[in-house]
């Protein structure tokens, strides 16, 4: 990894690169402010880390359209997200920590660890091909599988789908969709959906479920 980059550096370009996915406008720019809202950090912050990462060469910044990574921070991102993905699986299947409490850990873990590290905690998570949350982990060269696909609020009603994946990592919303069974690999039923963005019923097993839509935004299935 680029030495000049410090860890609270490499969690915001993963941080970017997944907001990309579901934030970015027709031209690949996502806002500031939507950075400092996921990051739970001021605006003023935030514009001091664009700055850095501005003249380091992993972002390009364009005042009232907001920012996107360069080719270089890109590549910074996904080897951020490999290692961050890969300490995630190694902490909750070999250590047997929860789900729910790994987050910045793994963050401060991965950031220092080598790639022969790295390749010791996935051989004994058993070669993880996605972190425990769902989220696919880069290969060695870079790349992503793709995801094919969508935000459960997304679907219709008569719907068969699969948790593929959930898009956050604040502990109280991990523990309530597990609660609710709603883990990758679950596939379950969508029943019904209110008009105007209301609640959702689903069948997941022989329970039925309700969601509201906020949260269904978060989960992420496939057919």
């Amino acid at each position: 990894m680029n030495d000049e980059l410090s860890t609270k550096m490499r969690a915001y370009l993963a941080e970017i690169y997944n907001l990309a996915d579901s934030e970015a406008d027709a031209n690949g720019y996502i806002s500031t402010s939507t950075v400092a809202d996921i990051l739970n950090v001021s605006a003023p912050a935030v514009n001091r880390m664009v700055n850095r990462l501005k003249e380091l060469g992993m972002l390009l910044h364009e005042p009232y359209q907001g920012i996107k990574l360069t080719p270089d921070g890109e590549r910074e991102a996904l080897k951020q997200l490999r290692s961050q993905r890969i300490t995630e699986s190694f902490l909750v299947k070999v250590m047997g920590f929860q789900w729910d409490d790994i987050h910045e850990d793994a963050q401060q873990i991965s950031s220092a660890a080598g790639e022969t590290i790295l390749t010791r905690m996935a051989e004994m998570a058993g070669n993880p091909t996605h972190s425990p949350h769902g989220e696919p982990i880069p290969s060695l060269e870079g790349t992503l599988p793709a995801t094919n696909d969508k935000p459960l609020s997304s679907t219709e009603a008569g719907d068969t789908v699969i948790v593929t994946r959930l898009r956050t990592r604040e502990a109280d919303r991990l523990n309530y969709i597990a609660a609710l069974g709603l883990i990758p690999g679950v596939q379950f039923d969508v029943l019904h959906i209110a008009p105007f963005s209301g609640p959702m019923q689903l069948k997941v097993g022989d329970e039925y479920r309700i969601i509201g839509h906020n949260l269904a935004e978060l989960i992420y299935v496939r057919s």
